[in-house]
């Protein structure tokens, strides 16, 4: 059941920033699909939301039904020193939900930063002003999940430096461990030597499979190695989740009734939650 409005909003004051990066450095295991299906259901919850887009292949954007034509600006010109984030962000088709848009231009940012001695730090710039409350009325976000590229580069890094938690998506396969083991150790370093608040947020389960043996080993493995940092909730393998992209929606939007859909309502409740955002769910 979606849980009552964060008692902040209620009361009229707007609760603190909170930025998360979804972050793993294999592909294929639901991180794009839970920006955008997290982001969703945090804001139906009441939440306003930001997704910023820095995988250059740009599925987050598509997913929401951001055309490349429509794509003005992208995260490429915040990074790049080329726009202010708050000329990027474009309103998506959900309500309280918005977007900074990925291009392929991406694919090159690295290059053209190799020698700028902050260009680890350059998404932590751009995100300051919505960290200290100045950003324009109307971008006045309470969610910031930023969508990573699925290997450890120079996009993931300026998450892992701007964010104040990770949020790990873990598909539920035979490696899912060993690509874990290798993400905490980027994590590790990156709090020690760029971002010292950086925490991992939690780790959830998608892909999840009740009718295979081995998803429930997976499951069983990830939770006695990192205990309470995984949710409760799993994504479970669902069509409806698979089809959405395709048309341009979140599957809340395309089938709110499905299993998926419900998973991210019960995973955007937990997360809350487990913030102290809600004194309990309704």
């Amino acid at each position: 059941m979606i849980a009552d409005p964060p008692e902040s909003q209620v009361s009229g004051s707007p609760p603190p920033l909170r930025i998360i990066a979804l972050a793993n450095q294999k592909g294929g295991v639901g991180k794009t699909t839970t920006a955008i299906n997290l982001g969703t259901a945090l804001a139906a919850i009441g939440e306003h939301v930001l997704i910023v887009d820095l995988d250059p292949q740009g599925n987050a954007s598509t997913g929401l039904g951001i055309d490349r034509r429509q794509r003005r600006l992208s995260t490429y010109d915040v990074l790049a020193g080329e726009a202010p984030l708050s000329e990027a962000v474009q309103a998506t088709a959900v309500p309280r939900l918005s977007l900074v848009p990925s291009t392929m231009d991406l694919l090159g940012l690295e290059m053209a930063m190799a020698s700028a001695p902050d260009r680890a730090q350059r998404l932590r710039r751009a995100l300051e002003p919505l960290d200290r409350g100045e950003a324009p009325e109307h971008q006045r976000f309470t969610y910031v999940l930023i969508d990573c590229p699925p290997s450890l580069n120079l996009l993931t890094l300026n998450a892992l430096a701007a964010a104040h938690a990770v949020l790990v998506p873990l598909q539920c396969e035979f490696f899912a461990l060993e690509g874990l083991s290798q993400l905490l150790r980027t994590v590790e370093q990156v709090k020690g030597a760029l971002n010292p608040r950086l925490v991992i947020q939690g780790v959830v389960l998608t892909m999840f499979d009740p009718r295979n043996n081995l998803s429930a080993q997976v499951v069983a493995d990830v939770r006695e190695f990192m205990g309470d940092k995984v949710y409760e909730t799993m994504i479970p393998r669902n069509v409806r989740v698979s089809e959405a992209p395709s048309h341009g929606k979140p599957v809340l939007l395309y089938d709110l009734k499905c299993a998926g859909s419900q998973a991210y309502l019960r995973l955007a409740s937990e997360i809350i939650q487990r913030e102290g955002r809600l004194p309990a769910a309704a």
